[in-house]
């Protein structure tokens, strides 16, 4: 097993990075060269869009300040879950005729995703099912609204409203009240489909270059990306750092950087494992302060949720994630945790995605709010959209102002330790 030194360029010390396929090492950018489109960040914001481009015939290349999957898209929890943060607000924006599109948009990541994974024979463990438990009454209401409307779409994937004793039956635990199943969720090694992603990019002639981080941006016809020792000029730009990149500040300013954080288990036994997940489906909470767990390929339990921490200790991730994990799963206490990391995801103050330009050929992407496997597979596609000419589905996003959060990155601590508090009051109301 890989065991990556934390702090560095190199991966999080992660089960996912310890198991990775490949992490192939790719050159860092020397010197000058064009492209037709510049994507910063090489997470699946950036891959996906350098995909979509590629197999349209665009020249293209892609600069990363670390590692390929390095952030939020190789440490995440793995869960594929179908919909876009921030709906309601989407929908009461636009009105009542973009409901149809929306819909289409909260399922067209999954689609990407699995159609990807099979044309570019990608191996990252992808499992269907997910339960969406309700911890109160109020859940459940909420779970059988999402169901009613699932119904009323038409949805073509199997979904179903358990009861506490099916719930129960179907994850080891009383701590629900309640679940909705669908099966057309489900759940993967996230930082090998990152790197499958980078290698299928690769294979289309996309440019690859790690350890490059940007330092600035000159715009104009033809743009400007300019790195330590290389610069890329190209006819679009793409910004896909997300809650990573660093070098625009304004940006930076329109959302909140929220930690999450991970821990995995020693591999259960077969009997453990049958016994608190039979069916090997992948698992979250409603509550603003979640939890989410499901098992690994190696038959680990990966439990995560948020903190109001905001370092990289893992004794300390440990600390804050096993009572809450015993409090789901009591039969694991005392149960050797080896893995403990975390990372960081944008939240905007509305919660939707922000799509938009900073110039006329430099688009940019971020602010998930925790959504990011199935929405940046979305917006890959929606960017090369634009870059070709169609803005559709980019207007759906770019019409909606984003709010800018004054000290979002200089007080982020402080002001997120506040959302923490008044959120978690909220979730226990």
């Amino acid at each position: 097993m890989r065991l990556p030194v934390p702090g560095s360029a190199e991966h999080t010390a992660s089960c996912y990075a310890a198991t990775a396929n490949d992490l192939r090492e790719y050159p860092q950018l020397r010197g000058a060269l064009s492209a037709d489109v510049c994507v910063v960040g090489a997470g699946y914001t950036g891959i996906s869009t350098a995909i979509c481009l590629a197999e349209r015939g665009y020249d293209v290349c892609i600069v990363e300040a670390n590692r390929v999957g390095w952030g939020a898209s190789g440490r995440n929890g793995g869960q594929m879950i179908a919909g876009i943060s921030g709906e309601q607000r989407i929908a009461k924006h636009h009105g009542p005729g973009i409901e149809k599109l929306l819909w289409n948009m909260r399922w067209a990541g999954h689609r990407i995703i699995r159609d990807r994974i099979d044309r570019y024979r990608i191996e990252c463990d992808l499992k269907s099912g997910y339960l969406d438990v309700a911890i109160k009454a109020r859940h459940l209401r909420d779970l059988e609204a999402d169901f009613r409307r699932m119904s009323a779409h038409g949805c073509s994937e199997e979904f179903h409203l358990l009861s506490r004793e099916e719930t129960r039956s179907m994850i080891g635990t009383d701590a629900y009240c309640g679940s909705l199943l669908i099966m057309g969720n489900g759940h993967l090694h996230p930082l090998n489909l990152c790197t499958g992603e980078a290698r299928a990019a690769a294979s289309l002639g996309v440019k690859l270059y790690e350890r490059s981080p940007v330092e600035s941006i000159r715009d104009g016809s033809t743009a400007s990306v300019i790195t330590r020792e290389g610069q890329v000029n190209a006819k679009f730009v793409v910004l896909a750092g997300n809650a990573y990149q660093q070098f625009n500040t304004k940006l930076r300013a329109q959302f909140f950087p929220v930690r999450s954080y991970i821990i995995a288990t020693e591999p259960l036994t077969p009997a453990q494992a049958d016994e608190i997940n039979p069916r090997d489906v992948a698992v979250c909470d409603p509550n603003f302060i979640l939890e989410y767990f499901r098992l690994s390929a190696d038959k680990r339990l990966l439990f995560g949720g948020r903190c109001n921490y905001f370092g990289e200790d893992p004794e300390i991730i440990r600390t804050q994630l096993r009572p809450r994990m015993q409090r789901v799963y009591p039969q694991l206490a005392g149960i050797g945790i080896d893995f403990a990391w975390g990372g960081t995801i944008g939240v905007p103050l509305n919660r939707v995605p922000q799509l938009g330009r900073v110039a006329p050929n430099i688009l940019y992407a971020q602010g998930y709010s925790g959504h990011g496997v199935n929405v940046t597979h979305l917006v890959g596609e929606i960017l090369a959209d634009t870059v070709s000419g169609t803005l559709e589905r980019f207007d759906v996003f770019a019409s909606i102002r984003p709010v800018r959060i004054p000290g979002a990155w200089l007080f982020a601590n402080q002001m997120v330790s506040l959302g923490l508090l008044y959120y978690g009051l909220k979730d226990k109301l």
